[in-house]
């Protein structure tokens, strides 16, 4: 069996390999944080950073103008949360998937997770290239 190299990981069978890679839109409020999501971007096979924002606001803008696959977004940001932010991207790019991001318990917002339109929550301490894929298989079940 052949192994990926250490960092990159084998795309799922369900990601456009061949194709375009999965554009993914980060938006966080914290620098350190939109680094180390790039990082795992730049890390898993078939992804690639398309843009990066820092409120809820720029979030909607960018996704207009961007046409991401995929946002990584923070649930606590700057003027508009990432949950309302999150329900205007699906709304008005209802094939966008939206992962919410946050170092805050998911209890703290569970019954505004479902009316974001968001494909899922993940803890930050969570997040790496096998949760980017994993969430991407989701995105792509319910596509």
């Amino acid at each position: 069996m052949v192994q990926a190299p250490l960092g990159v990981l084998r795309p799922a069978a369900n990601l456009r390999v061949g194709s375009m890679p999965v554009q993914v839109l980060i938006c966080d409020d914290q620098e350190a944080f939109r680094a180390a999501a790039r990082e795992v971007v730049n890390a898993t096979h078939g992804f690639e950073v398309v843009g990066e924002t820092e409120t809820g606001e720029e979030s909607v803008v960018a996704a207009g103008q961007l046409h991401p696959d995929m946002v990584l977004m923070d649930v606590h940001l700057p003027g508009i949360d990432g949950l309302e932010a999150s329900r205007r991207i699906r709304a008005a790019y209802p094939k966008v998937a939206v992962l919410l991001l946050s170092t805050y318990d998911r209890e703290e917002f569970a019954t505004r997770i479902a009316e974001s339109g968001a494909i899922a929550f993940m803890p930050k301490a969570a997040f790496g290239p096998e949760g980017l894929m994993e969430m991407w298989a989701r995105a792509a079940l319910v596509d």
